[in-house]
């Protein structure tokens, strides 16, 4: 069984609305979770995370606009989107690391990755 799986990517009007949920293996229940994404052409960057001890954290170019979230009863990971963009269009990957603490765990969640899932924002 995959430890990360994202599920809700799909195409939205600019300005519309999506969430996204990553199922997380209770064996990551302690660990940094995190979104990341990656556009066509450019380089894997970090949009939020939320570490162990809760804090949540945002990328500027999301912050505002996105709320991470976790349900840890369900291990699910959420990332609320809303005011989207044509430039949010990107591959959106669920990802854990063990340890992370202060307000940039946006960038550094990143040692497991799910399969990715496709967000896509029309003009």
């Amino acid at each position: 069984e995959a430890p990360l799986v994202e599920t809700g990517g799909g195409s939205v009007q600019a300005g519309g609305s999506l969430t996204l949920s990553c199922q997380v293996t209770p064996y990551f229940s302690r660990y940094c979770v995190a979104w990341f994404r990656q556009a066509p052409g450019k380089e894997r960057e970090g949009v939020a995370a939320i570490n162990s001890q809760g804090l949540a954290s945002y990328s500027d170019s999301v912050q505002g606009r996105f709320t991470i979230d976790k349900d840890g009863h369900k291990s699910i990971l959420y990332l609320q989107m809303s005011s989207l963009k044509p430039e949010d269009t990107a591959m959106y990957y669920c990802a854990a690391a063990p340890f992370c603490a202060g307000h940039e765990c946006y960038q550094h969640c990143g040692d497991h990755w799910g399969q990715g899932t496709q967000v896509t924002v029309t003009s």
